[in-house]
């Protein structure tokens, strides 16, 4: 089901102002899952690792209950109790439940996994294997189409301020890449109703490994579920309502991949065009990671044509990461404007902190953003002096905040887009 917070409930038509409303992805993701499982009690299951509670996926409960074959105890009756027919499958053995779900794909039924980001490198092995088998198979014309494995990556390295450092590793998406262009597909959606537009493909494909990455924690709301169909299907786009490039010549291109990335380079646009009204900002999300390939490399690649329309051929690019920053430039390093491509995303820097305070040490944060954008953009080298040492303060202002309380700003923690 969409995203309450996609539209208004007087005037259902009428969108909501984007970046003002926030909804957990996950729980929402949960109520559409309940969905398929409802309408497929027989051939679809769903696992969890990480405790399938723990990553919002309770809505699943009104309609199954956990696998258990065993005695349970008071404290499991969070949707345990005695059900050897139950469709959710929980135990602390990632490794486990994939080979689980890869056998029960391959008895022509369907299934989702989830798992805490850090911690899905458990299965890195067995993910290889079972890509390699789905090429090799894909050359077989009498091999049976099979139901794509889909792994939700959640619980994710920016959201893990009382867990810390062990609970910090975006890496599973390099693995990933690695492996053939005709089985793998990487999906960021950067807010519910995006999940849900992905989680839906994704769930009626076939012959693939889809890995969405979507934290569990609430998240600010962009996209009207309309609109958030459109944006999926394209992978990539420019949000029209965040850019200030409308009819003319961007002076520079600000550009989000992972929900965490595109509030923190939403924030640092919004700052950017108030410290320069003048400013011409484009705005791009991406959705679908390989569209940054070229489409010689990978079948959903943009064409060079294609991505110069959204990073241009020229200008100044601030692409802000939800992963480790070199995957960006690894995928784009054909493209006509890659040396203009500046990347920020995680680079290993880490401990318990707040989220702000982790985004600064790892340089993904919105005054870095927007420092950058003055140090790049040319029309501001020079007369961006001024808001550079502000934004310089503020973040100063941040981590000392975050380094006597414990917690982030307010104006942080409450952040709406402004404009």
């Amino acid at each position: 089901m969409p995203a309450e917070v996609g539209y208004s409930r007087e005037r259902p038509h009428q969108k909501k102002k984007p970046g003002t409303t926030e909804v957990g992805p996950t729980q929402i993701l949960g109520q559409f899952l309940r969905d398929v499982a409802r309408n497929n009690p027989s051939n679809f299951r769903v696992l969890s690792p990480d405790e399938n509670a723990s990553n919002r996926l309770t809505a699943l409960y009104e309609v199954t209950k956990k696998a258990w074959l065993g005695e349970y105890f008071p404290e499991d009756a969070d949707g345990g109790e005695l059900a050897p027919d139950g469709r959710v499958m929980e135990m602390l053995s990632e490794h486990t439940l994939e080979g689980w779900l890869e056998g029960y794909l391959l008895t022509g039924r369907h299934g989702f996994l989830s798992s805490y980001e850090a911690f899905v490198h458990v299965i890195d092995s067995m993910f290889n294997q079972h890509a390699k088998w789905l090429e090799k198979s894909g050359e077989l014309s009498w091999r049976a189409d099979v139901a794509s494995l889909n792994l939700l990556i959640t619980s994710t390295v920016w959201r893990q301020d009382h867990n810390g450092f062990t609970h910090q590793d975006p890496g599973f998406l390099d693995v990933v890449a690695n492996k053939s262009p005709s089985v793998t597909r990487i999906y960021l959606p950067p807010d519910a109703n995006s999940l849900l537009s992905v989680a839906n493909h994704c769930l009626q494909s076939c012959n693939y490994v889809n890995v969405i990455v979507a934290d569990k924690q609430p998240h600010l709301q962009y996209l009207g579920m309309d609109d958030a169909i459109k944006h999926c299907t394209k992978g990539a786009g420019i949000w029209q309502w965040a850019s200030s490039d409308q009819d003319s010549e961007p002076d520079l291109v600000m550009a989000s991949c992972g929900d965490i990335a595109t509030m923190e380079a939403l924030a640092a646009t919004a700052m950017l065009r108030q410290h320069f009204p003048e400013l011409k900002v484009r705005f791009v999300n991406v959705v679908d990671l390989f569209r940054l390939v070229p489409d010689t490399e990978h079948p959903h690649g943009f064409s060079d044509r294609e991505f110069d329309a959204l990073f241009t051929p020229d200008k100044p690019v601030i692409f802000n990461f939800h992963a480790y920053p070199w995957l960006i430039h690894r995928l784009t390093y054909r493209r006509t404007n890659h040396d203009n491509i500046h990347v920020r995303g995680y680079k290993e820097k880490g401990n318990i902190n707040t989220p702000m305070e982790l985004a600064i040490q790892n340089q993904v944060d919105r005054f870095t953003l927007a420092i950058d954008a003055i140090d790049r953009a040319p029309s501001l080298k020079l007369r961006g002096s001024h808001a550079r040492e502000a934004l310089m303060n503020r973040q100063l202002d941040c981590r000392h905040y975050a380094y006597e309380e414990g917690i982030d700003l307010p104006e942080i923690v409450n952040w709406k887009w402004p404009l």
